[in-house]
């Protein structure tokens, strides 16, 4: 199932199953109490991920009788970030494609030599925490930072954490996985790059309001099938820049699970994204952001997650 939460006509969020197909979004808490199932679990996508198989299940059910009467046209709804304050988020750097990439442009853009990919980011993942509550979703504008003069995008994988766990094992990993989404992690690259000799991961550089985006939706493990086979696109009004495959990864998301799991529980609705694939990002190609610019990140068997990137004047 895609799984998104948008705002009802009559302003309200709402938790909706999305069928492409019809062109259409099901609310799921009013097609359940219309069908005689009263339940809290499509309150919200949290209370639909911590409710976990049974609500998914009851969810299915009801959209086997998808009634027209309780679903809006998915074009012109407005789709908020599917988890719009996720729990926990934390951001990998699992493609070496990126890496090798990003070292070799900003070389040629200042002069100065790049320290070479350390043998430990070999040996395990490597990630940080991003601000959970400064996410946006689908079409919503991002707002360029006036601190900073280089933006960029970021094209990555997400995966939603559905069951908790700790020392989760490699065989286990995806089990605990609920779903799959899109992470733009829109960058201010100037301030990242002052940042990054302090040794503290970044800062103002991923910190701001609206620079984490998520969507369209949540597409459910049953559809994904193997996360690490997806073609990957990102366009800049219309016009392609990069993408690759999810099979670049490094570290797949059951190592890069066991790995976080390691002392250290795992929560429902937990976002982790994977690091921007190979091309995935301006920096890689020496070719930034402009006022007004429309980005469009796209993976197989999610969807399109699309944002303009708006400059105040002044």
């Amino acid at each position: 199932m895609k799984l998104a939460t948008f705002v009802r006509a009559d302003g309200a969020q709402a938790v909706g199953i999305v069928d492409t197909d019809r062109g259409q979004v099901l609310d799921l808490q009013h097609a359940a109490e219309a069908s005689g199932v009263a339940t809290s679990a499509f309150a919200s996508m949290l209370h639909l991920i911590d409710a976990g198989e049974p609500a998914l299940k009851v969810a299915q059910r009801v959209a086997a009788q998808w009634s027209a009467r309780h679903a809006q046209p998915l074009a012109g709804t407005r789709l908020l970030s599917p988890l719009p304050e996720p729990r926990q988020m934390r951001d990998c750097l699992v493609f070496e494609a990126h890496l090798l990439n990003a070292m070799k442009t900003w070389e040629k853009r200042t002069g100065k030599p790049s320290m070479p990919i350390s043998p430990v980011w070999y040996q395990r993942p490597t990630w940080y925490k991003c601000n959970r509550m400064s996410v946006v979703g689908h079409e919503t504008d991002v707002q360029w930072p006036p601190f900073s003069e280089l933006m960029d995008y970021e094209l990555e994988l997400a995966c939603v954490i559905g069951r908790r766990g700790r020392d989760i094992g490699r065989d286990q990993a995806l089990s605990h996985i609920f779903g799959f989404t899109i992470f733009n992690d829109f960058s201010a690259r100037d301030v990242q790059m002052i940042e990054r000799p302090l040794g503290m991961g970044p800062m103002k550089g991923k910190d701001f309001d609206t620079g984490n985006v998520l969507g369209p939706w949540i597409v459910t493990t049953d559809e994904i099938g193997d996360p690490h086979t997806l073609s990957m696109e990102v366009r800049v009004n219309g016009e392609r820049r990069g993408g690759g495959n999810s099979s670049g990864m490094h570290h797949g998301f059951p190592d890069i699970l066991a790995f976080i799991s390691q002392s250290e529980t795992l929560h429902p609705g937990e976002v982790i994204a994977s690091g921007t694939v190979g091309t995935g990002c301006g920096l890689e190609i020496d070719r930034f952001l402009e006022p007004g610019d429309v980005v469009e990140l796209e993976i197989e068997r999610i969807g399109v997650l699309r944002n303009r990137i708006l400059k105040q004047p002044g």
